[in-house]
């Protein structure tokens, strides 16, 4: 398996002067999903709980609902100049009965660690049906609960206290508890482990939860959420239009600019107590 962090040597110049010494940084590496050996896409990714992104990565493309759906994922076909595996081919075989992702799914081009939508064969295609709609999920969430989700993720970025490079997402239930946590280089791809392991877990659709991200709430994110069934996304960053605009489509709470004690509510204000609108 490839490394997570790879140490460096680094210039450092500070005010107190100039030295030279290794530095930590997070791995960046492709990673190939191939889907009963043909190929769908090529992150870039940071290596570790593969399985769980590719399983993440198929139920948000509509490719999959259960992990029933897979019968096997292998590494494959992919090694050094020394002959060793490098672990950067997945070769997942769907279980009999599924059918195979259409065109529309395939990734024309790589994509890259920030972007996971690049690359679409029509954006059309992004707006995939979930059939775990959250807006059926009517769990209530506290705003003292919102407030705390921020440090909670950022104590359980165990690698990004070492490089400062890396995109966390955590799944946490309605009381604050966290049910698992991922970090990569691709905000996506930290989603789509998170999302993974859920489904791996038998946690899919995950209703009564939040979706908590370390960035800004881009499309993407919002409809891997609203295909796992997650009724509430919150972001220390701001969201896009099309994420606001899926989000309350969906059904879904979204939250942005969660940070200290404030927040945007952008959707689904109604599933979070402890708000008065009317104070400030």
């Amino acid at each position: 398996m490839g490394r997570v962090t790879v140490r460096r040597p680094v210039v450092r110049v500070r005010e107190q002067g100039v030295n030279r010494r290794p530095d930590a940084l997070a791995a960046e590496e492709p990673l190939e999903i191939r889907v009963d050996g043909r190929s769908l896409a090529v992150t870039m990714r940071t290596p570790g709980h593969d399985v769980e992104l590719a399983h993440g990565f198929l139920l948000t493309e509509g490719v999959i609902t259960s992990p029933a759906d897979i019968g096997t994922a292998r590494y494959c076909d992919s090694v050094d100049d020394s002959g060793r595996n490098t672990y950067n081919v997945l070769d997942v075989a769907l279980a009999p009965g599924v059918a195979p992702p259409d065109d529309s799914v395939e990734r024309r081009f790589y994509t890259t660690s920030s972007c996971g939508v690049c690359g679409k064969a029509s954006l059309d295609a992004v707006r995939t049906k979930t059939v775990y709609p959250p807006e059926k999920d009517d769990v209530e969430l506290s705003a003292e609960v919102l407030f705390g989700l921020p440090d909670a993720l950022r104590a359980a970025q165990k690698v990004f206290d070492s490089t400062g490079g890396l995109h966390g997402a955590g799944l946490f239930t309605a009381d604050g508890a966290l049910l698992v946590a991922r970090e990569d280089v691709g905000r996506h791809n930290a989603v789509d482990k998170v999302i993974g392991h859920a489904l791996l877990a038998g946690r899919v659709p995950a209703a009564g939860t939040v979706l908590m991200v370390s960035g800004r709430a881009s499309f993407e994110l919002t409809q891997k959420a609203v295909m796992a069934g997650v009724p509430a996304l919150a972001a220390v960053s701001a969201p896009s239009s099309l994420a606001v605009e899926m989000a309350d489509d969906a059904g879904m709470t979204l939250v942005g600019f969660l940070r200290g004690r404030s927040m945007n509510i952008y959707a689904g204000a109604s599933r979070v107590t402890g708000i008065d609108e009317d104070a400030g």
